[in-house]
Parts: C-alpha cells; structure tokens; sequence
C-alpha cells in the first residue's frame, strides 16, 4: 500500500492531500516516524526518523499521533480484497502482503492483467492506492513493488531476475540493513551485481549462514530471512515484546510500574491471539544516560494472562532498577513458548482460572470497542497513545484468536 498509514488519514481529512504529512507523533517528541507522505518525502523524511529530524528537514509538516484502529480496519480491507484474488495470501505486515497466483490464470487472467485487476479492484473497494511487483519469487516481487512505487505495477519476467536486481544497490536487498551494507561496502560490493559475481564460499566466510543466502537472493530466489516458508503458512512469532519511551525521563515509582502493566497488556493480548503461551519473561530497562540492561526470567507455569505477565515483569524491575535513576525506555519481552495446556493450580485457590475467565471478557470488550475499552487497575496511571508499529493487534491473515 502506498503511504499507507498517510493515506488512512487523507480519507478522513481531505485537507492533507498534496501536503507534507507525517504520522508518528508530535515533532518535538522523542520517536520516529512511522510513515511519511510523498511531499514530506521530497525533503527527505523517511520512516524510522526520529520525529526531531523530520522537524528539522521539513518545519512545515503536519504531525500527527495516527490512529491505529483506522489502520487495522483498513488493513481488514485490503486483506478481503486480496483473498478474492487468492486463497494464499500472507500479510507480511499491516499494509505489504504476498500473493501466490499460481492456478489462477482462468479466473484472472495472465499475471500482468490480474495485477492490473488487483490494482483497480483495491482502489474502488478501499480508496486507496497501492503499488504491485510481479515476479517468480517473493523477493523480486517486494523489490519490484518498491520500484513500482507510487501507484504503479511492474512485471520482472521469469529469467530475467538477475538482469533487474544486477543494477540495484545492495540495500535494496530485503534483510540487507545499514551493519550488513557497510560490511559489503568495505568488500567494494555496491550493486546487487557485484554480490552475485561473488562465490557462495566466500560468503559463507564471512556472513555464515546469512552469505550462504545473500547469495542465493542476489540472484532473485526466496532464500533465508522472510522467505523460509511458503506463502500463507503462519509459523507464527518467535517472541512478542513491547517497549515505551517517556516523553520525560522519570523515576516515579508509580508511573513506571503503571506502564510496565500497560506493555504487559499489549504482550498478553498479542499472546492470546496467537494462541501462544510464554515461559520466559524479559525485562528492557535503559536509564537516561542510555545505559541499557535486560534482565529474564523463566516462569514455573508458562501464561498468556496480563495479570501474571505484570506480576514477573514487575518483580524484575524492583530487583533491578536503581532507586532514585531516571528511566527513558521500559519494554517486555515474552518467548519460549509451550504448547502445554494451562494446568489448574490447586494452591492458588482458583486464581487463575478466574484470571482466564476476566482476561476472556476484557478481550472481547476490545475486540467490539477498541484497545484502550479496557485495562487492568495497576495500568491506568501507564496509559500512553499506541505507537504505530508493523505487527499491531488484530493483523488480518495471521493466527485467529483461540479460546
């Protein structure tokens, strides 16, 4: 989707069109940008800025908080129009998506005019614009919808693929981030055709595994990283976090441990719709001068309840934090996950189970009225707008919420 979390908010102000819009927060608060129009674009905003650089580059912006609801509802919409056009599809996050085509050609038609379909079928049922790449393999497909970009459709033909990567620069390459492009640099590899021209042993070397799949994605195949599995096939996450930074630094007890319930909301909630349930959890504590420290712990009962998410994470910051030392970044992680069923406790007199019973009601009260219908008491004085992030709550495609 083009500009996606900008164009939500076009339909509801038309007055933002045309205009440098940036979604993320105010300018002069501490984050970065979660997603920026094509007229901010020009003064070089880009996601993942800090919002205090996009201010610098372009003072004249509009900025805006978001709104995550109108985007999942969006993205709802996209998704229905995407599985008209197949039954394999894959929501890679909030507004990019995989499509497999293959057998669909009677119903479609041949690829260039089922994506053109696809293109005119999402703008009449959503308003919205998208941008599609066409391709043998997810990969060249992503590159190709970026280079389709705004608005656009773009066909690599089936062996052709080395030819259009050959000219790109490396970080074009999906899993190619700023460490991995400086260490190709220092190599004198620039160009996607300077990385295919390079022997998988050499590779292998000097990135291990990940060499191993540079090159096989140099050449445009779905190889390591994103690509492992097929499309449509939910392996689920390995690990569900949530962080926050405060506006201020502080080191009022009360509003960290506040906040610290408010993310072991949100982690909950993402475990329950996954149907997952986390034996390890982790506290993210970093102190005004950025000094950073996670500490974990491994759970007797493995849980997906925000209650005793809040309980551990709680018992690791007391532990831990330096009395008096002011915070500017608080997270929680959950991983290992079990498969076990949630076993009754005799010793704590049904607790958890009237939890579960309480965690299931609070959930529906979200599904029906939003995030923020419902909190736990420890987390009301915690209560921050939801940053706008990829894997939000309720992601179209993924893992349906399990009793």
């Amino acid at each position: 989707m083009d500009a996606f979390f900008v164009s939500v908010e076009e339909l509801f102000d038309s007055t933002l069109k045309g205009k440098p819009v940036v979604v993320g927060g105010r300018p002069d608060a501490r984050g970065v940008v979660s997603a920026a129009s094509y007229a901010a674009r020009k003064f070089g905003v880009h996601s993942a800025m800090p919002l205090r650089t996009a201010a610098k580059l372009c003072p004249q912006a509009i900025f805006l908080d978001g709104h995550p609801e109108r985007y999942r509802e969006y993205s709802e919409r996209v998704y229905e129009v995407l599985h008209r056009f197949s039954p394999l599809v894959e929501m890679a996050s909030i507004d990019e998506a995989y499509l497999d085509m293959t057998g669909t050609a009677r119903l479609h038609g041949p690829p260039l005019e089922a994506a053109h379909r696809l293109h005119a079928r999402m703008k009449a049922d959503t308003q919205l614009n998208c941008s599609i790449g066409i391709a043998s393999s997810r990969l060249v497909a992503k590159i190709c919808s970026d280079q389709a970009k705004p608005n656009g459709v773009l066909w690599v033909i089936p062996g052709c693929e080395a030819a259009f990567l050959a000219p790109l620069d490396v970080r074009k390459v999906p899993g190619v981030g700023k460490v991995t492009d400086e260490r190709l640099h220092a190599l004198g590899i620039r160009k996607v055709g300077d990385l295919a021209r390079l022997e998988e042993d050499f590779l292998e070397r000097r990135f291990g595994k990940w060499g191993l799949a540079l090159a096989g994605k140099s050449r445009g195949l779905d190889a390591g990283g994103w690509f492992d599995t097929g499309i449509g096939e939910d392996t689920g996450p390995k690990s569900i976090s949530h962080e926050h930074t405060f506006s201020e630094d502080t080191a009022v007890v009360a509003q960290l441990e506040a906040t610290l319930a408010r993310l072991c909301e949100k982690v909950g909630r993402r475990l329950r719709e996954h149907g997952l349930r986390a034996r390890t959890v982790q506290l993210k504590l970093r102190y005004r001068d950025f000094t950073t420290i996670t500490r974990a712990e491994t759970l007797e009962r493995p849980t997906d309840l925000d209650i005793e998410l809040f309980e551990e994470a709680r018992a690791l910051f007391r532990r831990n934090w330096k009395a008096g030392a002011q915070v500017r970044l608080l997270g929680v992680h959950a991983s290992g996950w079990s498969q076990e069923a949630a076993q009754m406790d005799l010793i704590d007199d049904g607790r958890h189970q009237r939890w579960q019973q309480a965690t299931a009601a609070a959930d529906k009260l979200r599904d029906r009225y939003g995030e923020s219908a419902v909190s736990l008491a420890a987390s009301l004085r915690g209560q921050f707008r939801e940053r706008i992030h990829e894997n939000p709550v309720g992601l179209p495609g993924k893992s349906e919420k399990k009793p």
